[in-house]
């Protein structure tokens, strides 16, 4: 007889051990799922195998047996080594570690398999002549692919300077070479174009897709298809990563600067951490390139923990494209209060004439940003998020964009009565209403959230702006990233400072990284694009850095201010959060655990905990959320954790559970 600790499938603290259970059937590996009986009713649980013994240390009393084994899912010795790692990594359950890595959905009871993009044609592509600066990044990453070295590669390549084409490469180096790969992109839009490409180099019988669009069923059967070794590359976005592929000789990141890259919801994980650890197991590598690559990569790759490959320029010879910064505040003075600058409106007006595309990007949904009272100030807010609304006409109503809640418009004021209540600001619905005013004998579309809620609408949106079919296209960050059409002539970024007034101190990296992206998507055929920049911030770093397309410069000036203010890359943040039902009680919580933590940690480390606060969107689902947040300088990241981990277990696990505690390392 054998013995085997397992994790239950259990959304509870109290029950985050592994449990012993003896083991009649010899059929059962590490990773297996098997249901169990649990608790005193011996109700039968799912649970997963995370050790097998031989024998136990001390006779139990009461031993319980496994029920069953489930023959079609189980996980390798590898995943089940990352989810200990990642319990340990993130504070979170065996479980909710575990639940990335298995499939969501059932099989079809027809017995039929369902294969998003089935029906999708390769895209004819072949590169035959590469770029000098393309083959040496080939030539400085294969060997460690074919000798099996672990290492991490940063291509700072700037937009159009043919990275793709190097990920196409790298794989097919991998995969000569015995071992299988996965590819990441930050935006599920991206997807469709890069698997075109993939098909029509590798084919789609070796291709599985992995991402949050696609229906249970799809989700559930590529999962099949890749754990049965039936395909040797993945593509899809975040969860990507966990693919249960093996033997994975290497994992590429697109775009490795986005903050999609990084879960919000538990396991509050860095896909870029998950990356490292699943594929050092096999001795692969990591490939992150990005055309803004974040402040930390690229600090890490001054330190030497990445190796950095430079492509500084763009693989058709065409330049940059000519960037014009234009301040709103002067178009104000001389009488236009349009949406549109003079200069935007008159470079759309030539481009199109001259039968070129347009992007035009707002990095804001909806109608209008707010709705609000002239005569006293209220501002319409969620009730359940605390967040503004934003006004939508198509539905003629105010909706939180955090939790869909919609409310119908007020004729007067709720709080003084006054008829002066108007929505305000500008989001991408207007934009397009603007420009098709303004434009009437061109097609526009929009692609952003609201225009993608149906299954299949990304892909039509973006097949008609490349067959033409549509002449601007207008969006969110949707449009910004890494789109590669031949005919945009030009790009416009509507207003450059909305990201630049969130209270993030990524904010002007954010900014340049957008800016430098959208710009990235004009001049990409046979002409130089152009870009215009609207902004009322004219003079800040990253926006002046943006349009002369000047990393470095912005790069060293965040490095100045983050190591003069402890931030990342030189600490780590850890984010405490305290969820309870009475604002009272959550208040109370956070000052308690406050107090906690600071009788746990050294003196140094005391002096970088910051007094509770609450949460952006603090009044959630009925639960108030309040913040404390510690600046760990490097290398005390395990001292830190270690004592929140204990006080964290021991508030979760209480009898009289008045608020419970979640933990957020490096939070965005």
């Amino acid at each position: 007889m054998k013995y085997v600790n397992v994790a239950i499938d259990n959304n509870n603290d109290n029950t985050d051990n592994l449990y012993t259970y003896g083991l009649d059937s010899e059929e059962i590996s590490i990773g297996s799922k098997v249901l169990v009986p649990f608790a005193r009713g011996n109700k039968l649980k799912n649970a997963y195998v995370f050790e097998i013994m031989d024998s136990v240390q001390e006779e139990i009393k009461g031993l319980k047996y496994v029920n069953s084994v489930d023959e079609e899912i189980c996980l390798s010795k590898e995943m089940i080594d990352t989810c200990k790692w990642m319990r340990k990594r993130y504070l979170c359950r065996y479980i909710d570690a575990v639940n990335c890595f298995t499939p969501v959905g059932k099989p079809a009871k027809s017995g039929k398999k369902r294969v998003p993009y089935k029906d999708m044609e390769g895209e004819e592509c072949s590169v035959k002549n590469l770029t000098e600066e393309q083959d040496n990044a080939l030539r400085n990453i294969n060997p460690y692919i074919s000798e099996k070295k672990h290492d991490i590669f940063l291509i700072h390549g700037v937009t159009g300077s043919g990275k793709t084409e190097i990920y196409i490469r790298l794989i097919d180096s991998a995969l000569k070479n015995g071992s299988n790969a996965i590819l990441m992109v930050p935006e599920i839009s991206l997807t469709t174009q890069v698997i075109e490409r993939f098909i029509g180099r590798f084919g789609q019988d070796k291709i599985a897709v992995l991402h949050s669009r696609l229906s249970l069923g799809e989700r559930y059967d590529e999962w099949v298809r890749i754990r049965r070794g039936q395909v040797r590359i993945v593509i899809g976005a975040r969860s990507a990563v966990f693919a249960p592929l093996e033997n994975i000789g290497i994992i590429i990141m697109d775009e490795e600067h986005e903050s999609t890259y990084k879960s919000d919801m538990s396991p509050k994980y860095d896909t870029l951490e998950v990356a490292v650890k699943r594929v050092k197991a096999f001795e692969g590598v990591v490939v992150l390139g990005s055309a803004t690559p974040s402040v930390i990569s690229t600090y890490r790759a001054e330190q030497g923990i990445y190796k950095k490959i430079e492509l500084k320029q763009r693989y058709n010879q065409i330049a940059l494209p000519q960037v014009e910064i234009v301040d709103m505040r002067e178009e104000l003075k001389l009488g236009n209060k349009s949406i549109f600058s003079s200069a935007l409106y008159s470079g759309m007006q030539k481009c199109l004439e001259e039968g070129q595309q347009i992007i035009l990007f707002l990095n804001r949904r909806g109608y209008s940003t707010f709705v609000s009272c002239r005569e006293c100030g209220y501002v319409m807010k969620c009730n359940e998020c605390g967040i503004s609304l934003t006004y939508h006409k198509a539905e003629n109503a105010a909706i939180c964009h955090y939790c869909g809640k919609m409310e119908p418009l007020p004729k007067v004021c709720p709080e003084c009565g006054s008829k002066y209540i108007r929505h305000f600001g500008t989001g991408t619905e207007k934009v397009e209403e603007y420009t098709l005013n303004m434009f009437p004998d061109y097609s526009a579309a929009r692609l952003d959230l609201d225009t993608i809620k149906v299954k299949g609408s990304i892909d039509k949106i973006l097949r008609d702006f490349k067959k033409g079919k549509t002449k601007i296209l207008i969006g969110t960050q949707l449009v910004a990233k890494g789109l590669d059409f031949k005919n945009v002539g030009m790009v416009g970024i509507i207003s450059a400072d909305v990201i630049l007034n969130i209270p993030d101190y990524r904010a002007a990296e954010r900014t340049f990284q957008l800016i430098t992206q959208a710009a990235g998507r004009a001049g990409r055929g046979d002409k130089e694009g152009k870009v215009v920049i609207q902004t009322y911030n004219a003079e800040h770093y990253s926006i002046e850095a943006a349009a002369d397309q000047d990393y470095e410069r912005l790069y060293h000036t965040e490095l100045f201010l983050r190591k003069s203010m402890l931030y990342p890359p030189f600490s780590d943040i850890v984010q405490i959060i305290v969820i309870a039902k009475n604002q009272q009680v959550c208040i109370e919580g956070a000052q308690k655990t406050m107090k906690a933590v600071q009788g746990g940690l050294s003196k140094e480390l005391r002096e970088h905990i910051f007094e509770p606060q609450p949460l952006l969107l603090n009044n959630q689902k009925e639960h108030y959320r309040y913040y404390i947040l510690i600046k760990c300088p490097k290398g005390r990241r395990a001292e830190c954790l270690s004592v929140i981990e204990k006080i964290k277990r021991k508030v979760n696990t209480g009898k009289k559970l008045q608020y419970t505690l979640t933990v957020d390392i490096n939070p965005y």
